[in-house]
């Protein structure tokens, strides 16, 4: 961590003319105001620099209305009514933010991924503002005031996304000087500073009309499901510890390998990184590397969901299978499953390699397992 801190303002002042005068920003996309899920997606990076959030909210809005808003995270939550226009809302947000970067967000932009906070926190400095673009993928045309259509090459054009990430006194000076900017970043370069760009989210889009609402409905009640397989085995050998799922089990013989070589937390970190498309155990924790000896797997575990999270998903259930002659497991299986089960659904069954090949006699043992992930982005 860079040891930044930022404030996140969520600009809900408009009057959602657009929409049918309804105010979009409030309007509920699964039970919660479109407001709300940026909110919380702003809360879940609070140990990745985003120290508060500041809700915005329109300037005709009563004291009893404003009461209503609340946000039921650990992080610091606060209220203020808006100007008439965009930036006057924007530098009421601003000068009840108390860090020293910032982060400008619409509200009708319910979709925006961790992966955009985290890449424009990254690209923030004292000197340095960041922002989303997309490049345009249409054909543009331009009709003038006599209707007469022509067309606009659209080489080098971008779409411009929220949030948008500014150190906050630079920005304030900015955006007071240009109070018709169109959005932050136009009143920061007219201002003459830098200003970089992360990558976009196509599913970052804003709700301006009501087809834009219906759309985003769809999105939030769709689900994203992965499965991904893991496998290992490892040699039985005499003066090694056999641990599985992180339990110690007494037995004569103990699984060889650079770690504890816990086989079956082994196979459930690899089908957890398979269904999220990322770099097996083995590239992800080398055997080459001195910190990984002797390696408590269950921590490596905890480090693969950490590392899955931070990708957008979250652990539905783990179904695992370890194949043993000796010695008998049986009696050990629901311990090692609520060990495992501690971090997630997980089931096991142990099963007898009936004398065949080298888990047959006794000579290793193997694990297979499949993870079910769900995408929460």
């Amino acid at each position: 961590m860079s040891g930044k801190k930022f404030s996140f303002i969520i600009v809900a002042g408009g009057k959602g003319s657009r929409m049918g005068n309804e105010k979009k920003q409030f309007a509920l996309l699964n039970n919660k105001p479109l407001w709300q899920w940026s909110a919380e997606r702003a809360a879940e990076l609070k140990d990745s620099g985003i120290a508060e959030i500041i809700l915005v909210i329109p300037a005709d809005s009563s004291l009893e209305e404003e009461e209503k808003f609340s946000l039921k995270a650990d992080i610091p939550f606060k209220v203020t009514r808006g100007g008439s226009e965009r930036a006057g809302s924007v530098l009421n947000g601003l000068r009840e933010a108390e860090c020293e970067y910032v982060l400008v967000h619409d509200a009708a932009r319910p979709f925006a991924s961790k992966k955009i906070f985290l890449d424009l926190i990254e690209k923030t400095n004292e000197d340095t503002g960041a922002i989303p673009l997309l490049p345009v993928a249409d054909a543009l045309k331009k009709k003038d005031a006599l209707e007469n259509i022509s067309c606009v090459e659209r080489d080098g054009l971008f779409i411009t996304q929220t949030p948008q990430s500014f150190p906050r006194e630079k920005l304030i000076a900015a955006v007071e000087k240009n109070l018709n900017a169109k959005d932050e970043a136009e009143a920061w370069l007219e201002a003459g500073h830098k200003l970089v760009d992360v990558k976009g989210d196509r599913n970052n889009f804003k709700i301006t009309w009501p087809e834009d609402l219906s759309m985003a409905k769809k999105i939030a009640e769709q689900k994203i499901i992965r499965t991904g397989i893991g496998y290992d085995v490892h040699p039985l050998v005499p003066e090694r510890k056999l641990i599985l799922g992180g339990v110690l089990i007494p037995s004569l013989l103990g699984l060889l390998g650079n770690s504890d070589a816990d086989l079956l937390t082994h196979s459930v970190m690899d089908s957890i990184l398979g269904a999220a498309g990322l770099d097996d155990i083995g590239t992800i924790f080398p055997a080459s590397d001195p910190e990984y000896k002797n390696a408590d797997s269950v921590k490596l575990l905890q480090k693969v969901l950490e590392l899955i999270e931070s990708e957008g998903w979250q652990v539905n259930f783990v179904d695992a299978v370890v194949q043993a002659q000796v010695p008998r497991l049986n009696k050990y299986r629901d311990e090692i499953r609520n060990n495992l089960g501690k971090f997630f659904s997980f089931n096991l069954k142990f099963k007898s390699a009936e004398n065949l090949d080298d888990s047959g006699r006794g000579l290793s043992m193997t694990s297979w397992s499949v993870a079910t992930l769900e995408r929460k982005d």
